[in-house]
């Protein structure tokens, strides 16, 4: 996989394909300090998240739970799993890890800072 190719611009930072295939993706994002991701949720899509550098705030709302707010860094993981309502924001400038399931264009955007609806 040609890895320049797969370099994608994003409001809050930017991501890069590493792999995606029928089983799996894999990819690596960059958050600017203070930026933040749609509050959101995958239909089918299971993600793992593990931070390479800097701090991530992770807001995460599961089914008929409390709200609950993680405060991740430097090697720490988060499993997030389908219809589980999440947002990322950075603390600090933050590289981190994506590990999911193929679905590309499953995310419902219930919020969003940049005015992007799906």
């Amino acid at each position: 996989m040609n890895l320049k190719s797969n370099f994608i611009n994003k409001p809050w930072g930017h991501e890069i394909f590493l792999e995606k295939n029928k089983k799996f993706m894999f990819k690596q994002l960059y958050m600017k300090r203070g930026h933040q991701c749609s509050l959101q949720f995958h239909k089918k899509k299971i993600e793992i998240v593990y931070i390479v550098s800097g701090k991530l705030l992770v807001t995460i709302k599961e089914k008929q739970k409390k709200q609950k707010k993680n405060i991740l860094k430097k090697k720490n993981t988060l499993l997030i799993k389908p219809k589980t309502i999440h947002r990322m924001k950075a603390i600090s400038n933050c590289i981190y890890l994506e590990a999911s399931t193929p679905e590309l264009l499953d995310v419902v955007r219930l919020e969003d800072d940049y005015k992007r609806v799906r």
